[in-house]
């Protein structure tokens, strides 16, 4: 539920994982109006909701086996115990509207 692009620091995935905004499902019932759904939902699951091309393109850091992933957080919590969050300054305040 974290990525790059919200600053976290670790992302892991399974690779069972599906890693996309929407379902394949009705991601490819949007795409492929009027064909073949089935043969777009498989599609859509191999090029985008797929853990090792999210990988590939660095939104995951790495797939885990689920029996290491104990592990791999209790490592990266180490890791990251003592880090400093420098937060970018905000130039305006969240004004009540």
């Amino acid at each position: 539920m974290s990525s790059k692009h919200l600053r976290g620091d670790a992302n892991y995935a399974w690779p069972t994982a599906e890693i996309a905004v929407m379902g394949a499902k009705g991601a490819a019932e949007i795409i492929a109006r009027g064909k073949d759904k089935d043969l777009a939902t498989r599609d859509y699951e191999t090029k985008f909701a797929n853990p090792i091309m999210a990988a590939e393109r660095g939104f995951v850091d790495g797939l885990l086996r689920p029996s290491d992933t104990r592990r791999v957080i209790c490592e990266d919590l180490e890791l990251f115990e003592n880090k400093v969050l420098k937060n970018p300054f905000k130039k305006h305040a969240n004004m009540p509207l």
